[in-house]
């Protein structure tokens, strides 16, 4: 029998690098092509049509009314948002407990706050005083502690916080709801052997889990209410929209002011996107690859 150590094995001194044959889709060629000759149409247009106005454009881009209205827009979506988040949250607590009202309470909110258009909730929250002319601590019909008028507390600004944020939280509620499901129902049972109470596990063990599960569409609810806040106009909220739309009716440059609008809501998307893509990173870390 030979002796193993005399056994000489043969391998090669580099392995063979296999390129997969290319392949020219005509299909693909033809759609790619379209598409560079739809664009460079679109910017040709753009460029020499005047009547798109760039340099009205460039001038009312850093306008001290259009960045009040920017202001406002952000403001606007700041506080709706954590209305939005704080409010959908406890609605997910809500919707997963075992009490039958609170679980009810929370499905009724999603399904009547998600059924009304946002435009229709902020008329009504505007308009709120004609059914309620003042807001009163007390006793109703016996006796009253204090009492304000409505329009002193739910002015255009907080009617648009209203609308937007409680409608928002509808969504928020049920996105949330959704990640907390992902994490398993092992979880629950470690956090019983470990004598942790409800809300110590869902804060330390069941949320930051389920926060790689909910950034996403969180940060696609945010955006999208970012553009709800446009929606503000109508009840003479002075936002970005509004305030383009005022200089537009009197200055008469209406597609300026509209691309003025456009650019900055597509600016402002563009660094929301960004600052989610980098905590989508951050609540990752671990379940990516080469992370």
């Amino acid at each position: 029998m030979a002796d193993a150590a005399e056994i000489a094995v043969e391998r090669p001194e580099t392995v063979p690098t296999v390129t997969p044959a290319r392949r020219f889709n005509t299909g693909s060629i033809l759609g790619a092509a379209a598409v560079l000759c739809f664009v460079a149409m679109v910017i040709v247009t753009a460029i020499t049509d005047k009547a798109f106005e760039w340099p009205v454009v460039a001038q009312y881009f850093f306008s001290d009314l259009v960045l009040l209205g920017l202001r406002m827009t952000l403001l606007l979506t700041v506080l709706s948002g954590a209305v939005a988040v704080l409010l959908g949250t406890v609605l997910a607590i809500m919707r997963m407990s075992s009490n039958p009202i609170l679980s009810t309470a929370s499905a009724f909110y999603s399904w009547f706050f998600r059924g009304i258009p946002v435009l229709v909730q902020l008329i009504f929250w505007y308009n709120l005083a004609l059914l309620f002319p003042s807001l009163s601590l007390g006793i109703p019909g016996v006796w009253t502690l204090y009492s304000i008028p409505t329009n002193a507390v739910v002015t255009p600004f907080m009617a648009a916080v209203l609308g937007l944020g409680l409608s928002m939280a509808a969504y928020m509620g049920e996105v949330v709801r959704g990640g907390i499901i992902s994490v398993g129902a092992g979880q629950i049972e470690a956090i019983r052997s470990l004598g942790m109470t409800r809300w110590q596990g869902l804060r330390r063990i069941i949320l930051p889990q389920a926060m790689r599960v909910v950034l996403p569409p969180v940060g696609n609810e945010l955006i999208g209410l970012l553009k709800w806040t446009s929606l503000a106009s109508v009840i003479a909220v002075s936002e970005l929209m509004e305030q383009t739309n005022m200089i537009a009716s009197r200055t008469f440059h209406v597609i300026a002011l509209l691309l003025v609008a456009a650019f900055w809501y597509l600016l402002i998307t563009t660094v929301f996107s960004i600052g989610q893509m980098y905590l989508e990173h951050h609540f990752g870390k671990g379940t990516e690859p080469g992370r």
